[in-house]
């Protein structure tokens, strides 16, 4: 991977995230969502893209399935791909967040590493790890597109929580029961987003 020219210098712009904020009502951060395969990480973050664009907030949806259609579509499922898809990820998220948007990020994004890249790139207070804790046997139960009957028949490889390591969180800004309703975990998001004065009450 080519590392910065020297000749490449970065240019701030005369309107500040800060200006960008007061014009959104509410801070940019982002809300990464994290955890097997069918676990409700997409459903739990559209909803709550739903309940957040009623209440006025400038948001996007950043999800895995869509981002490997354009940005991430010459990475597969190594275990370097996957850094490199979730590096990439980060790195859009973090110019969302510039400009001052709320981003929801859903990625299974199995490795304690990547997720802390993205944290730390992000910076303080700007990232928000949500842990969508679904027990395997009810992620593959649900199996919504079919990949864990592939990947327990031999037709997919390297698929997270059967033949490839998912590390689960160790200190979620926020962790969630996959098995509750989604109406349940949006208010539970949102009371966060409250109490850290990202949005107001």
């Amino acid at each position: 991977m080519a590392l910065h020219d020297e000749n490449v210098v970065w240019h701030d712009h005369p309107v500040s995230r800060e200006d960008r904020e007061g014009q959104h009502g509410h801070q940019g951060a982002v809300l990464w969502f994290t955890g097997l395969s069918g676990s409700g990480k997409s459903t739990v973050a559209g909803a709550l893209e739903q309940v957040l664009h009623r209440l006025g907030a400038s948001t996007y949806l950043l999800d895995g399935d869509n981002v490997r259609h354009g940005l991430c579509r010459d990475l597969g499922f190594s275990d370097d791909d996957r850094r490199e898809n979730i590096r990439r990820v980060g790195e859009v998220a973090k110019l969302m967040v510039d400009a001052g948007l709320l981003v929801l990020t859903a990625f299974i994004s199995p490795h304690r590493a990547e997720r802390d890249m993205v944290r730390e790139m992000l910076g303080e207070g700007r990232f928000i790890e949500v842990f969508v804790d679904t027990p395997l046997a009810i992620c593959e139960a649900r199996d919504p597109k079919g990949l864990y009957k592939k990947a327990r028949a031999g037709e997919l490889r390297n698929f997270t929580g059967i033949d490839s390591v998912y590390e689960a969180p160790e200190r979620a800004d926020l962790h969630l029961n996959g098995e509750q309703l989604v109406t349940h975990l949006t208010a539970q998001i949102l009371d966060l987003l409250r109490q850290r004065d990202i949005i107001k009450p």
